[in-house]
């Protein structure tokens, strides 16, 4: 079987797609789940703890899985994982239900982030990765765009003044979604398209891919000679922090927009979500172009203080002020995730499969620091709260100042 095919790389990016429109709706939910289940802010925020907990916990594993298994396998049960914890809050939307439900739903996602990568470089060729991963990296950002609106149309759709003009696929919904909680309606949409993709899946043939060093998971010994470095831990904190600060960002600002400025969450809020998204895609692409041309520590340092004086803005400044500064905040943040992996796989001359699991681990930080933010929040406040994201930014920062990679990145000034 020839292993490119266009066919494949367009099912890959739907993959990516779904998994971004199904990671990312959490945020604009936050105060619908608040007021629906009478939660505090610690409380709701071990929702996003339980998704990022599975996805820390399923990281390396997925890659033995996948190694054993073949992608076709994984992506299935994947897929049905996702079903399975979408479905169950369906069936029983409840507050205990929606940790269960996020926790298998996580552990899915985990899996396919590990296996789709290698299937996207084998299915379009190794030649032409670096576009295909950028195209992936735009059409995850524009699902990422697209789900909070998702939760908006409905929410308001399935909204008692608005039912009677609603569509036919709306009106039919209401029929089994209980009329106190219509944000439950992203749920049943999300079971039906894990449901798709179960098929989808199957009825495609994917190619064995055989995976590169830097794809591949290594023996427990190969972890413990690379976490007796320090350059490791440091790394390792980089990636827990940009998590940390993207995953609080977007869980709480819906609700911070929505208490401190008397915004609407199902429309203004879940469109300031929306707009974090958003932007976050364009600055990805004006970060690429900026990495021809600039080393990448410059560009990180940059960033780091654009993002630093928009955070500044978003907590402190006017309802008007504060809704665009966050969605510079994602503009701003856009690039660090890619800029600190590569620095990190720049740093050690070899083990990068290895190195890469270690790091993925770090995804950890969108359960911890949400979970912190919720804590303090209860406490004092949560303007006060989000104040902790300076902690992650200025470490951010200063990977900026400390990072001595082997090998920089080429510029078209700069040959190494």
């Amino acid at each position: 079987m020839n292993s490119r095919s266009p066919f494949r790389v367009a099912v890959v990016l739907l993959i990516f797609f779904v998994v971004s429109l199904l990671t990312n709706v959490t945020g604009p939910l936050v105060p619908d789940v608040i007021q629906s289940f009478k939660l505090n802010l610690t409380m709701v925020a071990f929702l996003p703890f339980s998704f990022f907990a599975a996805y820390a916990l399923m990281s390396v594993p997925s890659g033995v899985f996948v190694e054993k298994w073949g992608e076709k396998v994984v992506l299935l049960g994947a897929f049905a994982l996702a079903f399975a914890g979408a479905f169950l809050f369906c069936l029983r939307p409840a507050y205990s239900t929606a940790l269960l439900s996020l926790f298998t739903i996580g552990l899915g996602m985990a899996a396919i982030q590990v296996a789709i990568n290698p299937l996207l470089r084998v299915s379009g060729g190794e030649e032409h990765y670096a576009f295909f991963a950028v195209l992936a990296q735009f059409v995850f950002g524009a699902a990422s765009f697209l789900s909070p609106l998702l939760y908006s149309h409905f929410a308001v759709a399935l909204g008692p003044d608005a039912l009677a003009e609603a569509d036919g696929l709306t009106r039919w919904m209401a029929e089994f979604i209980p009329k106190n909680l219509p944000w439950i309606a992203v749920y049943w949409i999300f079971s039906g398209i894990a449901a798709l993709m179960i098929l989808v899946v199957w009825a495609v043939d994917f190619p064995r891919v055989e995976r590169q060093e830097d794809e591949r998971t290594g023996a427990l010994d190969t972890h413990l000679l690379l976490l007796r470095q320090p350059v490791v831990w440091l790394y390792f904190v980089g990636i827990f922090s940009y998590v940390g600060l993207e995953q609080g960002l977007a869980n709480w600002m819906s609700q911070f927009l929505a208490v401190q400025h008397g915004l609407n969450p199902k429309l203004d809020g879940a469109a300031a979500v929306s707009n974090f998204w958003g932007f976050m895609t364009i600055g990805c692409l004006f970060g690429l172009v900026l990495l021809k041309f600039l080393d990448s520590r410059k560009v990180l340092l940059v960033f780091s203080i654009v993002a630093i004086l928009s955070l500044t803005l978003a907590l402190h400044g006017t309802r008007e002020s504060a809704t665009i500064a966050f969605s510079m905040v994602g503009f701003a943040i856009s690039v660090m995730w890619s800029i600190i992996f590569s620095l990190a796989l720049n740093s050690i001359p070899k083990h990068h499969g290895t190195f890469s699991g270690i790091l993925c681990t770090g995804i950890v930080g969108g359960a911890l620091i949400p979970l912190l933010i919720g804590g303090v929040g209860d406490q004092l406040g949560l303007r006060s709260a989000l104040c902790l994201l300076y902690l992650p930014l200025f470490y951010i920062f200063s990977i900026g100042l400390w990072a001595k990679p082997l090998i920089k990145n080429k510029t078209v000034l700069c040959e190494n």
